[in-house]
C-alpha cells in the first residue's frame, strides 16, 4: 500500500500505519482487547507521541476518517494509556465526537476528553511539544468552544483553513480542512461549498490513493446526480481502501445511487451489512436489520423489482422495533413506506406491519402518511380524511424532534409540509375535487423542486413530480405526465417507478398519435 513519505511536514516521530484495529469485547477504554488485521486504510499523521503509542494512534486516524467513531475512540485512549501526555490522542478523542455530516455534536463528551489532558484550553495547548500540534488543538477548542454549532462550525473551518495554508504539505490537514467545509453547509447540499471542499480533498486522493478521507470526502463532495460521475474513481477506490470498515463500504452506494447504479448500491451496502453484522456478533451482539445500511439495501433490491429481499429485512426490522423504541422505530416506519410505496401492494402483507410507534413522533408522521396515502389509493376516503388529520396532529412534534436532533437539512426541514401536501391532494381527488387535488400535488412538486438535492434514496419517499406525473396520466393529462417523469428522473435517476411512468406516459402518447393517423 502507498505510504506518503514528505519529511517537510513531520515532527520528530511519525508512523505511517495500515490500520490494525483493536476490537472491543468489553466497554471503555481499559477493557479487554483482541488484535485482529483488519484493512481501514493507510495514514501518516505526523506527531510528537511516545513510539509505542504511535500504531494505535494512525488507526484512530484511519478509522476517524471512515466515520467509525466508536472503534476510533477506543483506539486514541489506548494511544493515551501508552502516553499519557500524547496531546494529539486527546485530540484525537475529542474528534470522534463531533460528526459533521450526520448534524451530530456531543460536546459535553468531548470537553471531558480534552479534559483528560489539562482542564483549560490554554493548559492543553501548552502541553502540545510543536507549533503544527498546538494549531490542530487551538482549532478543535474552537470546534467545541463558546456559541452556537453552526458559529462554531463556521469558525473552525477557518481555523483549518489557516492550518492548511501554514502547511500545506500535510495531507491531514488538507483531508480534515475538506471534512471541515462540508461540516458548514447546515441546511443542506450547497454546490459552491461541496465544490471547495472536492477542490481540497482532491488533491490529497490524486498524491495519495489509498487515504480513506480523501476518497470519503470526495464522495460526499460528489454525492448529486450532476457531479456523481466525477465521484467514480473514489467511490470505486474506498470499498479497497477500507474493505473492514463498515460505512466505507455503504459509502461507494452515495455516488450509485445517485446514477441509478442499482447492482453495484446493493453490493456496497450488503458488503456493508456483512461487515456491522461480523463486528456485532465479535461484540456478542444480535445482528441488526434495522438503520441505515439496511434502509439503502432495502431501497437496492426494490429498485433491482426484488420485492422479497426487501420484504425480509423489513420483517427483521419490525421484530427489532416491537421490542424497541427511538431509532429502531423510525427505521421500520421509513423502511415500511418505502417498500409500500415503491411496491404499491396496498393490500400486501407487508402494509399491515406495524408498531407502537406513539414514542418516536417522527415515526407517527411517517406511519399516518403512509396510511392516508394507502386509503386514498384504495379509495377508502373516511380512512384517508382519518389519516390526515393525524398527520396534522403529528407534525408540530415531529418538527420539533427534527430541530432537538440538530437536522436542519432544508429537505428534512420541509418533509412534513410536503406530505401533508401530498396527502391533501389525494384526498381532494378522492373526494371529487380534480382541479384543487392537481393544484396541491402541483404546490407539493414545486415546493420539493425548489430543495437542494439530499443525497441516498429520496428524502420524500414519494417523490412529488413521480405522484404528479403517475395522477396526471391516469387524469389523461399525457403532455403533464411526462413533464413530471423527467422531471422526476432528474432528481432521482433511474429510480424504477418514475421509469415504469415514463414508459407508460411515452406509451399512451403513441397511441393517441396512432389513433389520430388511423382517423
Amino acid at each position: 500500500m502507498r505510504r506518503r513519505s514528505s519529511a517537510s511536514h513531520r515532527s520528530h516521530r511519525t508512523v505511517a500505519a495500515t490500520a490494525t484495529v483493536l476490537l472491543l469485547l468489553g466497554t471503555g477504554a481499559a477493557a479487554s482487547v483482541a488484535a485482529q488485521e483488519l484493512q481501514v486504510g493507510t495514514v501518516s499523521f505526523a506527531n510528537s507521541g511516545a513510539p509505542e503509542a504511535q500504531e494505535t494512534f494512525q488507526e484512530g486516524i484511519a478509522l476517524l476518517h471512515n466515520f467509525e467513531y466508536p472503534r476510533a475512540r477506543i483506539a486514541f485512549r489506548r494511544a493515551q494509556e501508552l502516553d499519557p501526555t500524547f496531546a494529539m490522542a486527546y485530540w484525537g478523542e475529542a474528534m470522534t465526537f463531533n460528526a459533521p455530516l450526520w448534524y451530530r455534536q456531543q460536546r459535553e463528551e468531548a470537553a471531558a476528553a480534552l479534559a483528560g489532558l489539562a482542564a483549560t484550553p490554554a493548559e492543553r495547548i501548552a502541553l502540545a511539544p510543536t507549533e503544527r500540534e498546538k494549531a490542530w488543538l487551538g482549532a478543535v477548542e474552537i470546534l467545541f468552544g463558546e456559541g452556537e454549532k453552526e458559529a462554531r462550525d463556521d469558525s473552525y473551518a477557518e481555523a483549518m483553513a489557516d492550518l492548511n495554508r501554514k502547511y500545506p504539505e500535510d495531507p491531514e490537514a488538507a483531508a480534515f480542512y475538506a471534512l471541515a467545509i462540508l461540516g458548514t453547509a447546515h441546511e443542506g447540499r450547497d454546490h459552491r461549498t461541496y465544490m471547495r471542499a472536492a477542490a481540497i480533498a482532491g488533491p490529497v486522493f490524486h498524491e495519495d490513493p489509498d487515504h480513506p478521507g480523501a476518497a470519503h470526502y470526495l464522495i460526499h463532495s460528489f454525492d448529486d446526480p450532476v457531479h456523481a460521475p466525477l465521484g467514480l474513481p473514489a467511490a470505486r477506490a474506498y470499498s479497497e481502501i477500507a474493505p473492514d470498515a463498515g460505512h466505507a463500504q455503504h459509502m461507494t452506494s452515495h455516488i450509485f445511487v445517485a446514477l441509478g447504479m442499482w447492482d453495484d448500491v446493493v453490493r456496497a451496502n450488503e458488503r456493508a451489512v456483512a461487515v456491522e453484522s461480523r463486528g456485532a456478533r465479535e461484540r456478542g451482539e444480535q445482528p441488526t436489520s434495522c438503520y441505515h445500511y439496511n434502509e439503502w439495501l432495502l431501497y437496492g433490491y426494490l429498485m433491482q423489482d426484488r420485492p422479497g429481499e426487501a420484504a425480509e429485512i423489513l420483517r427483521g426490522c419490525q421484530r427489532e422495533a416491537a421490542e424497541s423504541s427511538g431509532r429502531a422505530l423510525s427505521s421500520f416506519a421509513e423502511m415500511r413506506s418505502r417498500y409500500v410505496l415503491d411496491t404499491e401492494e396496498w393490500s400486501g402483507a407487508e402494509a399491515t406491519l406495524t408498531a407502537d410507534f406513539a414514542s418516536e413522533p417522527g415515526a407517527r408522521l411517517t406511519d399516518a402518511f403512509l396510511r392516508g396515502y394507502r386509503a386514498a389509493r384504495l379509495g377508502k376516503l373516511p380512512d384517508a380524511v382519518t389519516a390526515l388529520d393525524e398527520l396534522r396532529r403529528a407534525r408540530p412534534a415531529a418538527e420539533v424532534a427534527l430541530r432537538e436532533r440538530g437536522r436542519t437539512e432544508a429537505a428534512y426541514v420541509r418533509r412534513p409540509k410536503i406530505l401533508e401536501i401530498q396527502l391533501v391532494g389525494l384526498v381532494q381527488l378522492l373526494d371529487g375535487g380534480g382541479d384543487r387535488g392537481l393544484a396541491s400535488l402541483r404546490e407539493a412538486a414545486e415546493l420539493e423542486g425548489r430543495l437542494p438535492f439530499a443525497f441516498g434514496p429520496p428524502v420524500i419517499e414519494k417523490p412529488s413530480y413521480e405522484l404528479l406525473g403517475e395522477v396526471l396520466l391516469e387524469w389523461g393529462q399525457v403532455d403533464g405526465a411526462l413533464a413530471a417523469f423527467a422531471t422526476a428522473l432528474t432528481r432521482a435517476p433511474g429510480r424504477r417507478p418514475a421509469r415504469t411512468g415514463l414508459a407508460a406516459a411515452e406509451e399512451a402518447r403513441d397511441n393517441a398519435g396512432a389513433s389520430a393517423g388511423e382517423r
